[in-house]
């Protein structure tokens, strides 16, 4: 023993310095120990031992030379594995060893590169079970998401976000395009107002154990966003991009001289106009007239630092977003600001996240449900290519000639009028606000109190020229019809303001034993406040005629009021959670929340939401060898129950709604049901975590159930009655169920070279059950003689939005439709929900330089094409409309009716080049810059599909009496291709 000599020491994690606690610590000979709790290490070794070896799960090994020192403060790096990295929870962080719910997380190097306009584009394809399916390709569009299938039959089915601590209000302060005869339009996007930039990580909580902390608000997942802090030696960092984008593909339509054979072959008159044909004598291309090739610019700056009591991060980004199609547009400037600092050796810790947006819109007139004149895109693809797009009078085109100056008809649309004609932008205005205090009241346990402000005020003015072309429809607002806007002109003034407060304390107590154990629990306290605001005026006959006039107080007569709603709610929440982990083998986890919402009536105001998870790491038993195959292997059990509170205030009560415009008064009741209770959602799964090849490979295998019962839905009441419908809870239940998988490789790893992989895949089958006897008609579909038709059911033993329609077997020898059941006969069949997804990333780097690109892909659905069900068929020819060449080509008699049927209903499987980007990285010694990386990014690079759309990843929004859809494709905003150059410096 004299011999021997003692070494002690610090082990900690070279990313955050943060204490690593059970590593091992070994001495040729077989001597060792392992870390405490505070990452300390006591070791006695022969005095001959000249070198330690650390080892740890998740990160590189280390070899240390002593020389001499008796004691040592040793640094790990973290290896490929991410087994060791911290995940972001709800109302905390941990390891992703530790956790037992199914979360997955993104950092920036995970996530989509380019032009990208809101957080959700980040993930897109990224994680399995996750589905993102955006409404068109416009700047901001709003997007679909569900994590593991869709639950709900309600509009509103999306997950609940989380920005550093703070819920949001999903809900957007301005409204999408008001119908004033060419349908009406969704709103923008919600999160548009966060800057990607600014995104340190995502954290999606998939199951019911994980997102159950939340309660009713987790209902359908949670995506928890945390936004960058200050490091130590930070500096000033600085990002440019600029972009050029075209659309990825176009409709196949008719030329000028293909369109007049095409009409002449179908018997329609093809001579020129002046002798009654419909030979106009131009020859325009009206896809070229409304797209364009779009620019658009980014810059980011930020400056922070930190040190061992606080930190601080402040950041300003601008964005100029042009859409390809002309007149559309977003503009978004934010600054932030993170900062913390702590007091009296960390016992209290102040923290701020501050965020101003300004985020400005400009929208192309295109929407979800236009009629036969369609709305830009749809007046664009049909119109004669023989139409010039001014007169000899230098006016837009009009074949329906004019009268006193203005337009007349309404039987065609110049599509170009539409564009510079209509004038559509808003301005929001978004403040997101979150003080934080923490106490440590005694070693272990602390307290934590915050207060959140998510404000958000918006207006949006859209303005018709009287001489814009095709909209002669009367406008109607609350059973009061007013002047068309063609001839008279519109001004339409919509505004929105949200509030959203939150107020949380909770308190956490951790404790840590030598022997690898742990316990953390969590209790806390929750109540939040929601308002929305919206109200419109509109102005009608502009006192300045002939002219486009950006000023409602110009027009001659308005609504007696502002024509709007404002609503409230209130959220009051308990919950709790415990998390122990035994040596490191069997960790396990419970959660209960108790949720109150003022929406529900006195009988089921409060909802109970239990989870429970439990994990046994295989790999730390005793029976498995040490340095065997697996570094690492791990099954969970998790179990969970989620309710939903996502339908609009007040209708658990009888509600009379008084409409007064200056003496005409229309009153409306709604009937209340007090026994309306919460939409619960239940689920389980089990899970296999695994790591090996000395961290090589990692990844997981998941299986998940998850039912949705008691579902809300707003029910038609017999009539006579006072009202017309009433919220009940259908005795059904949405059943999602499936498999996920991912694998993250480090394929190579050498000194120049390293090769990473990163795949995932789902699979999912929904079905409705407890149904029978009723069925929920949903998916609108709109075109000439399409009034009131519908293509998918809610039907008891099928998928949720399955498509109801005629079987469709071609055409006949005569060109008309073969109807083997019955043009009458509606039959179940297809699903747009993908039973397939997947995505690929390779990541490759070669000294200075990078290169990754990103596949993703979805097989087993089914895609409505309502644009070829509207405007490609023969019978359009004969009234001198342009339709594809693929129509044209076919034998299809002119006489044929386009009904909605499987002619239409296509297979929507695809595979995407979605992201590709190619960068190097400067050595610059000495030199102002730290870094200095140029990129260049490619998005949307190329497609493979069947489908004859321009795109099978849509989703336009055709709900019908609040029951959402899925699946449609109506006359949406093309998708672009777009190549960005970036530079990113840090000083």
């Amino acid at each position: 023993m004299a011999q021997n000599k003692t070494i002690t020491g610090k082990v900690t994690d070279k990313k955050d310095n943060s204490p690593l606690i059970g590593v091992s610590v070994g001495a040729p000979g077989g001597v060792g120990t392992l870390t405490g709790v505070d990452g300390s290490f006591k070791l006695s070794v022969p005095a001959g031992v000249t070198s330690l070896n650390f080892s740890y799960i998740g990160f590189k090994p280390l070899t240390v030379a002593i020389n001499g020192q008796t004691s040592l403060n040793v640094s790990l790096e973290s290896a490929s594995t991410n087994l060791s990295e911290v995940v972001v929870i709800g109302y905390g962080t941990q390891r992703v060893k530790d956790a037992t719910g199914s979360v997955a997380s993104l950092s920036p190097k995970d996530f989509n590169k380019g032009v990208i306009a809101t957080p959700d584009q980040l993930l897109q394809g990224r994680i399995s079970g996750v589905q993102v399916t955006p409404s068109s390709g416009e700047p901001g569009a709003a997007s679909t998401i569900n994590i593991r299938g869709a639950g709900s039959i309600r509009a509103g089915d999306g997950p609940l976000y989380v920005v550093d601590g703070i819920p949001l209000d999903n809900s957007g302060a301005t409204a999408g395009g008001y119908g004033v005869g060419a349908g009406s339009s969704t709103a923008r996007n919600p999160l548009a107002f966060l800057n990607p930039n600014d995104i340190e990580n995502i954290s999606v909580l998939k199951d019911a154990s994980s997102a159950a902390i939340y309660g009713s608000r987790g209902a359908n997942g949670v995506i928890l966003i945390t936004t960058k802090k200050g490091r130590k030696g930070q500096g000033v960092q600085f990002s440019a991009s600029t972009s050029l984008a075209n659309t990825a593909s176009r409709y196949d339509l008719l030329g000028r001289d293909e369109f007049l054979k095409a009409v002449a072959a179908v018997g329609s008159n093809a001579a020129p106009a002046s002798e009654g044909g419909i030979d106009y004598g131009g020859n325009t291309d009206w896809q070229k007239q409304i797209f364009r090739t779009a620019i658009s610019q980014n810059y980011n700056v930020s400056f922070g630092g930190g040190n061992n009591t606080g930190n601080y991060r402040a950041s300003v980004g601008y964005d100029d977003q042009q859409g390809v199609v002309k007149n559309s547009a977003l503009k978004r400037l934010n600054a932030r600001f993170n900062g913390g600092q702590s007091f009296f050796n960390d016992r209290l810790k102040f923290e701020l996240q501050s965020t101003f947006s300004n985020v400005k819109d400009q929208f192309a007139p295109i929407s979800d449900n236009a009629g036969f004149n369609g709305s830009l895109i749809g007046a664009a693809i049909q119109l004669n290519p023989t139409v010039p797009v001014f007169d000899d009078q230098g006016r837009y085109f009009n074949l329906n000639g004019y009268e006193a100056g203005f337009p007349k008809g309404n039987t065609f649309r110049n599509p170009v009028s539409l564009l510079n004609q209509i004038d559509d932008r808003d301005n929001v205005n978004r403040y997101l606000n979150n003080l934080s205090m923490t106490v440590k009241l005694f070693e272990g346990l602390s307290y934590k109190g915050n207060i959140g402000a998510d404000i958000s005020r918006g207006l949006r003015k859209t303005f018709y020229d009287p001489n814009v072309i095709g909209y002669t429809d009367a406008i109607g607002i609350r059973q009061v019809n007013y002047p068309s806007p063609t001839g008279n002109g519109t001004a339409i003034y919509q505004y929105g303001q949200t509030t959203n407060w939150t107020t949380e304390h909770t308190l956490n107590y951790d404790k840590k034993w030598k022997d690898n154990s742990s316990l953390t629990v969590l209790a806390g306290y929750s109540y939040q406040t929601f308002r929305r605001e919206n109200y419109n005026e509109f102005g009608f006959k502009t006192g300045t005629a002939g002219k486009l006039v950006k000023d409602i107080n110009d027009f001659q007569q308005h609504t007696p009021y502002p024509v709007g709603d404002t609503a409230t709610y209130r959220l009051q929440s308990y919950f709790a959670r415990v998390n122990y982990s035994y040596k490191d083998r069997y960790i396990i986890t419970g959660t209960i929340r108790r949720d109150g919402s003022s929406k529900f009536g006195t009988n089921h105001k409060y909802g109970n939401f239990p989870a429970a998870a439990v994990k046994w790491r295989i790999s730390n038993e005793d029976f498995m060898p040490k340095g065997g195959f697996f570094d690492d292997l791990a099954l969970r059990v998790n179990w969970g129950k989620t309710g939903n509170q996502e339908f609009p205030p007040y209708l658990s009560k009888t509600v009379k709604q008084l409409q007064d415009f200056g003496g005409n008064s229309v009153a409306r009741l709604y009937q209340g049901n007090d026994d309306l209770k919460w939409q619960s959602n239940i689920t389980y799964g089990a899970g296999l975590d695994f790591t090996f090849l000395k961290g090589r490979v990692s990844g997981s295998v998941d299986y998940f159930n998850k039912s949705v019962n008691d579902l809300l839905f707003l029910q038609d009441i017999a009539q006579p009655s006072f009202s017309t419908r009433v919220y009940v809870n259908l005795p059904a239940k949405v059943e999602n169920k499936g498999v996920e998988f991912n694998v993250n490789v480090a394929a190579v790893q050498s000194k120049e070279f390293t090769w990473d992989i990163a795949y995932n895949m789902s699979f999912i089958k929904s079905t409705v059950s407890n149904f029978k006897g009723r069925q929920i008609v949903t998916g609108n579909i709109d075109g000439q003689g399409l009034s009131g038709a519908y293509s998918q059911a809610i039907v008891d033993g099928y998928p949720l939005f399955t498509f109801n329609v005629p079987n469709y077997a071609g055409l006949d020898a005569n060109g008309f439709g073969i109807y083997p059941q019955g043009i009458d006969v509606l039959t179940l069949q297809g699903s747009p929900n993908p039973k397939f997804t997947a995505g690929l990333t390779n990541s490759f780097g070669y000294r200075n330089w990078t290169f990754s690109f990103f596949l993703n892909a979805a097989t087993g659905f089914q895609i409505y094409n309502n644009t070829a069900n509207a405007f490609f068929y023969k019978g359009n020819l004969v009234s001198g409309r342009n339709v594809t060449k693929a129509v044209a080509a076919t034998n299809e008699n002119p006489l044929n009716s386009g009904e909605v049927s499987t002619r239409f209903l296509e297979k929507g499987d695809f595979l995407r080049l979605s992201n590709a980007t190619l960068g190097y990285t400067f050595n610059l010694n000495q030199s102002v810059f730290k870094s200095f990386r140029l990129s260049l990014t490619g998005q949307n690079l190329f497609l493979i599909t069947k489908y004859s759309g321009l795109d099978p990843e849509i989703n336009t929004d055709k709900q019908r009496n609040d029951v959402a859809s899925r699946g449609i494709d109506y006359t949406a905003y093309p998708k672009a291709r777009i190549f960005t150059l970036g530079l990113n410096a840090s000083f």
